[in-house]
């Protein structure tokens, strides 16, 4: 880990060749994210956010500058080395779930497992994921015998198996209701609270943002704001 950080990134930009036009998403962003906190991105539509949680996630690369996860410097990896260090330190948790369809619970959680190469005890570490959950009785369904609440608690235990330095959540209480939204929310909070997981989310929604530790404010590709959130200040 480089100085205590899980994320550091220095003067990160991207930018996008569309036909003979560039593109400028990230114009030169600092971060710092430490092991263990709980931090929200936030910003309009075209403020840098999903260009930059693609890095983060290291589903991208930036154009220039340099970015370390967890000590290891990322940004001029190759696709495959950048799949394989995706697979090992980030957890994705998704507005649309991204389960296979014809898949049971039981092997969506596998999934990652599977491409690390992970032969044993890996259906043991998936029904434990599940279990964890509250989906210890569901192991056997498919997405479509899931409500949304419950599908994405599949999406959780699938990002945790793998015992990830950083879970990524990309508005994960978009498509669902209240209730379940609630539960969710408890559930990302209680991954930090029990293990020290350290939680990234990405989104619209201030209530999210209210429940986090700290809230950095995108506009333009820069990042505008960087503060603590209000749980924190009236601690």
């Amino acid at each position: 880990m480089t100085d205590g950080y899980v994320i550091k990134a220095d003067a990160i930009t991207k930018v996008y060749q569309m036909g003979q036009i560039e593109v400028h998403a990230l114009r030169g962003i600092d971060l710092r994210i430490a092991a263990g906190e709980i931090v929200s991105i936030m910003g309009p539509s075209g403020s840098g956010k999903s260009t930059l949680m693609n890095i983060v996630g290291c589903l991208d690369r930036p154009t220039a500058g340099s970015y370390y996860l967890e000590g290891e410097q990322v940004a001029d990896m190759s696709d495959d080395q950048l799949a394989a260090i995706r697979n090992r330190k980030v957890g994705f948790v998704f507005q649309s779930f991204n389960l296979l369809g014809r898949q049971s619970a039981l092997n969506n959680v596998e999934l990652p497992m599977r491409y690390a190469g992970v032969n044993s005890g890996r259906r043991k570490r998936a029904i434990e994921a599940l279990e964890s959950v509250g989906l210890g009785d569901r192991i056997d369904h498919r997405p479509n015998e899931l409500s949304g609440g419950q599908q994405q608690r599949v999406a959780i235990a699938r990002a945790l198996v793998n015992n990830p330095a950083i879970i990524l959540a990309d508005e994960p209480t978009g498509n669902l209701d209240t209730k379940s939204g609630e539960e969710i929310m408890k559930i990302l909070l209680g991954l930090n609270e029990d293990f020290g997981t350290t939680l990234i989310f990405v989104t619209h929604d201030p209530e999210i943002a209210s429940m986090t530790e700290r809230i950095i404010h995108l506009r333009d590709g820069l990042v505008e704001q960087d503060r603590q959130s209000e749980r924190v200040a009236n601690q």
